[in-house]
């Protein structure tokens, strides 16, 4: 797969993640979407299964492979989730009462901590937006406030016991426009 964002991560075994806000491999809906182009830069809600033994911690990411960076764009970062914790609700990405505590938000590509929405440029065509959850060893990842993504995908790597991950679509029309609705279907 072209871009794939897991052809250098280790092989290590998944569980379940979903979401009641769009379904594994369909478009997200309209308020995922980032503010300057039409949504409200809103996390989904997530939910997750199966997670392997031993599972201490979780680190949440949301990544874009296909924008036309060169290296992607991360939208937000989530780390130390307490391992009794299975449901993010929806806003936990900007709203810090919905956050599971302990949990800690990192920089996405702005250098904020927030969940920034899904904003392919016009005409670029669909963009990929991976929701993966990673289920860490360890209780905590040693990180500072201000790592990046990349800093905490290091920090992480050695510790990953397994992971789980959800799809979500989102694309801009070359008049500037969502190519699909508050559903998520075509607009």
């Amino acid at each position: 797969m072209t871009n794939d964002p897991n052809w250098k991560l280790p092989e290590v075994p998944s569980f379940s993640l979903t979401s009641p806000d769009f379904v594994d491999g369909a478009h997200l809906p309209m308020w995922v979407r980032g503010s300057a182009g039409g949504g409200e830069d809103r996390s989904p809600a997530l939910q997750w299964t199966g997670a392997p033994e031993g599972t201490q911690s979780y680190v949440l990411s949301v990544f874009d492979p296909d924008a036309p960076s060169g290296s992607g764009f991360w939208h937000w970062t989530l780390i130390d989730i307490p391992a009794g914790v299975t449901t993010l609700a929806r806003g936990a990405g900007t709203e810090d009462d919905l956050l599971p505590p302990k949990a800690k938000r990192r920089r996405n590509e702005y250098g904020t901590d927030i969940f920034i929405g899904a904003a392919p440029p016009a005409g670029h065509g669909p963009h990929r937006y991976f929701y993966t959850l990673s289920a860490l060893d360890i209780p905590m990842l040693e990180v500072a406030a201000d790592a990046t993504p990349a800093i905490v995908g290091l920090r992480l790597r050695p510790h990953i016991i397994g992971r789980a991950q959800i799809l979500g679509y989102q694309e801009t029309t070359a008049d500037g426009k969502p190519a699909y609705g508050e559903d998520g279907a075509s607009a």
